[in-house]
């Protein structure tokens, strides 16, 4: 079971004072256009957020937890970690805690699976064993949507990665409902390069959980990543440039933004 409120503020330890500062304005002003733009978070919805310990995840929290204390539409927020054999997770309760959010761990040897498989795509299959199991716990919950902490960088690595291994152009959604389990995904960050989220998780000092992966660094991913840096030194715009290409697709791979109502004048 997830803590409940009284409970997540019973017994906080020493906290860090800058986890209750607010996020940088860049930051949040991009989390409101993502969750405006794909309609992500509606009234009454309870929202589990795929908590990982990496600086994506933190920022991420602080953002929907931040927006959920001033969001005149009411939704609930809990976190979740699949953490590995060993993982202290420690720190993120306590940061959850902070921030008055419920939070639960989910244990699992997910490396020792992958190595027991000796399996050649180690991140694709850890990402979907971990939200596989981040759906089970939320649909028994009772919770209907899943955030999770993607960013730009990553929806543009995905792009070319599709683009370069499965010639289609196309990455993944900002928001998308998962039709075996009934829960959706949103992911807020969708709009926020990566750099300002490592400033942002700088700033705040929020307990980022390092060396968790013996995979880190030795994926695909970080080759397309090393060669979008080379890109973006004869190209600064192409970023943005893939986000508004992905709007502007085949309408199957496209992102849908959510039409809106015209305001009286």
């Amino acid at each position: 079971m997830f803590m409940g409120v009284q409970e997540v503020f019973r017994g906080v330890k020493e906290m860090n004072p800058r986890w209750t500062d607010s996020l940088a304005h860049s930051l949040r002003r991009s989390v409101g256009r993502a969750l405006s733009d794909f309609s992500m978070i509606g009234e009454g919805d309870r929202i589990v957020l795929g908590l990982s310990g990496g600086k994506d995840s933190l920022v991420l929290l602080h953002a929907l937890s931040e927006f959920r204390r001033r969001s005149p539409v009411p939704f609930e927020l809990a976190a979740c970690t699949v953490a590995l054999t060993g993982m202290d997770v420690s720190h993120l309760e306590d940061y959850c805690r902070a921030r008055g959010v419920p939070y639960m761990v989910l244990r699992h040897p997910i490396i020792e699976i992958i190595q027991g498989r000796n399996e050649r795509s180690p991140c694709s299959f850890c990402a979907n064993l971990r939200r596989g199991m981040l759906n089970s716990r939320a649909r028994d919950q009772g919770f209907n949507k899943l955030a999770l902490g993607h960013n730009l960088d990553d929806a543009v690595e995905t792009f070319f990665m599709n683009l370069f291994r499965a010639g289609r152009a196309r990455s993944f959604q900002p928001r998308f409902l998962q039709d075996r389990t009934g829960i959706e995904v949103i992911r807020p960050l969708v709009y926020a390069r990566e750099t300002s989220i490592v400033a942002e998780a700088r700033r705040l000092e929020l307990p980022i959980l390092l060396g968790a992966c013996p995979y880190a660094g030795r994926t695909e991913r970080q080759r397309t990543k090393e060669m979008l840096v080379e890109m973006k030194e004869r190209v600064p715009d192409i970023f943005a440039n893939v986000a508004n290409a992905l709007k502007n697709l085949d309408a199957s791979d496209r992102w849908r933004v959510t039409e809106k109502p015209d305001r009286p004048s």
